[in-house]
This record gives structure tokens, sequence and C-alpha cells, in this order.
């Protein structure tokens, strides 16, 4: 079976990797997407325990168009009794790259109302339309005149873990955080810390990840895969039952600062929601004061970038950073994200590798910064 997965632009090789450890095969790095081979098994897993993918598709049909007509006729030829039945509900999400089509959602809509009407014609009446939850999510996707066609496995978003109860204003997307944590190279063989930790996104995929806890575990809503009519639900518990059992303890630490009260309850929350309490400490501290809790570890921050919450001087946020970095943090790798690239000039640190990603809408550098114990001459002496 083909599949399909999607994902931020920049974390196409992340993605990848977990494909490969999860046992997918034929595997394809494509522009914000990775394509492989797998059964049902490892479809189910995918939705489960991918920590990268926003979506997880199965591919159906394929054909080439250049007009609405054509377009139509095509998705009406496809005989979708396989896939539902006329009291099922459908949805369609489109998008288009294409001169040939220029709206998604028109494009969606023309899918539809082939589906609905080969039901029509066929049984003399039609299924019925539920963007929220329906019975069978359908994917199109046209670049030029290629038309694929596929199935959501997913349903909802994978983004939406099931842990979140609450949210500050700009939240990091889960995938985001997820893709972070695994771009840095992080072990978990020592402690984790986020300085500004805002609702606790980065500290909760850092727990998940810690304890080999599948990412979308505590999800309640119901996988797109579990309405389809091929379902198979003893091999899903199957699938969950081989995942609890890899759940495991974790050695080290994971710390969250932040010094806005109302951030910290709203991070509290959520590592409650998702049963890491005992395993994420939390403080309420200013950066300037915050000093590392031991002598070795990794830190990840999701700074203000000054774009939707508006920081005075967001330079001079940055210097401090820089400095508390230098001071505060020796023998620790640390990692910034951001959009804003004057202030993270003002860092004043010499990044040892860049990553772009994608937050949202704005185009960001992922820097690392390693705080040696000295120079990296002392470093290297001791090393020999």
């Amino acid at each position: 079976m083909k599949i399909l997965t999607k994902t931020i632009a920049g974390l196409e090789q992340i993605l990848a990797d977990e494909i490969e450890q999860l046992g997918g095969r034929n595997i394809r790095i494509l522009k914000r997407a990775v394509s492989f081979e797998g059964d049902m098994k490892l479809l189910y897993r995918c939705n489960l325990e991918l920590r990268t993918a926003l979506r997880v598709l199965v591919p159906i049909y394929s054909f080439k168009a250049r007009n609405e007509n054509v377009y139509y006729d095509k998705i009406k030829q496809l005989d979708w009794s396989k896939y539902m039945k006329v009291n099922d509900t459908l949805a369609v999400n489109g998008t288009t790259h294409s001169q040939y089509f220029n709206h998604s959602k028109y494009v969606a809509l023309k899918a539809k109302d082939a589906i609905v009407d080969q039901f029509r014609e066929k049984e003399g009446r039609r299924p019925s339309v539920n963007v929220h939850a329906p019975t069978l999510r359908i994917n199109i996707h046209i670049q030029d005149e290629d038309v694929n066609v596929s199935l959501d496995s997913s349903g909802q978003p994978l983004f939406k873990r099931g842990y979140r109860m609450e949210r500050m204003e700009a939240p990091l997307n889960e995938i985001l955080a997820a893709g972070m944590i695994l771009s840095s190279g992080w072990k978990k063989d020592c402690d984790f810390v986020d300085a500004m930790c805002g609702s606790g996104t980065l500290l909760i995929e850092a727990g998940l990840m810690a304890k080999n806890i599948p990412p979308l575990w505590f999800r309640k809503e119901a996988f797109g895969f579990q309405k389809w009519r091929d379902y198979d639900d003893e091999l899903w518990q199957t699938v969950r039952k081989e995942a609890k059992e890899k759940i495991t303890d974790f050695q080290h630490n994971i710390y969250g600062f932040d010094r806005d009260f109302k951030a910290l309850g709203t991070a509290r929350t959520n590592i409650l929601s998702a049963e890491l309490t005992e395993d994420i400490a939390l403080k309420r501290t200013t950066f300037e004061r915050l000093e590392a809790p031991s002598e070795k570890g990794i830190m990840i921050m999701n700074p203000p970038y000054d774009e939707r919450l508006h920081i005075k001087n967001i330079n001079e946020l940055y210097k401090m950073m820089g400095d508390s970095f230098k001071q505060n943090f020796k023998g620790w790798e640390v990692w910034v994200i951001s959009s804003n690239m004057e202030a993270l000039k003002h860092i004043g640190l010499r990044p040892s590798k860049k990553i772009r990603l994608m937050n949202g809408a704005l185009d960001c550098k992922f820097l690392k910064f390693e705080m040696y114990e000295g120079t990296k001459k002392m470093k290297k002496i001791k090393e020999m």
C-alpha cells in the first residue's frame, strides 16, 4: 500500500527518519511530504506514533485534467461505493498549484458534487457533507494538470494531540515543537529546559519522547481510518497494546520556566492532561535570574519574535539571552527559534548549526549554540 504523509517545511528528513524507524519501505522525500509503502498496521502506527506528521494519506486515484468538466467526469468515474455508503458523510479538502485550477475550495466543491451525483444516480439519494467529523475525508491535490486523490486516514490533523486543554496567545504548533526537539539530536541522555515555556508545548513533547509515549496517545476523537469500511479494530488494539509496552521511565529532568503566572498555570493544566506532572518541573522566574539546573543539558527556546507578541526593545531581550547563555549555561547546548533575523544577531554568539523552519507563515531560523566550558581550543585539548 502506498502512503503519503504531510509535514511542515524543513521537517521532511526528520519525518522520513521516523517512518524508516517504524518500518516504512521505498521512502521518498517530497516537498512538505514523505511517501513510502507499508501495510495497514503501519498505517495505524503512523497515525499514533509519528511526531512530525500533519496527516497520513492513502492515494487511491490519479489522472490528468485541464478543465473542470474533465475533472468532474474523472472523479465521478471512480466507484465510490468501495469507500463509503450512501448514509455515510463525507468531506473534501483540496489544494491546487495549477494554471488550470485556481481555487482550492472550488476544486473540493466539484469533487464533492461528482461523488454525491454518482450516489444519486445509482441509489436515488445522496450522502451528506460533514466538514467536522465525516465518515470519509477525501484529499485532492492538483499540481498543474496532475490530479491526485487520497483518503485521509488521520481525520483531525495530527497536531491535535489531545492533551492541550488551554492555550496562550501564539502557541507553538505541536508538530513544530516535536520537530525542533528531534532536529536538535537530543538523545534523552541529559536534562531538558525550556526557559520561556508558555503553555508548555515543548516541555510536553519532550516528556512524551523521553518516556516513549506515542504523541497521539491521549487523542479522544476517532482517527479517520476508524470509520473506514475495512477498519480492523483487533489490529488497532494490537498496535496500541504494543505501543503501551514500550513506554518507559526517564532518568533525567525536564524543567520549564516562565515569568508569567498565567502561562505557568496553562502549562500546568496541559502537563496534567498529558499525565506528565511527575516528570516536568515548573518554576516562575525571569530569564535574567535563571541558572542552569545541572552541569549538562539542552535548552530549546521559542522566544518572542515581535510579530504577534509585541515586545519593547526586542533586540535587548535577545542580547540578554546571549549574555545569560554565556554566563549561566556553560556546558549546555542551546537552541533558539525565531523569525526576527535582526534580533537573532543580538544574541552575540556564532551558531554551530542553522536549520530553516516554518512557524505558520513565518520563515524562521532554528539556531544551535554550544556553550563550551572555556574556549573551543580547550575543549579539543580535553578530548585528545
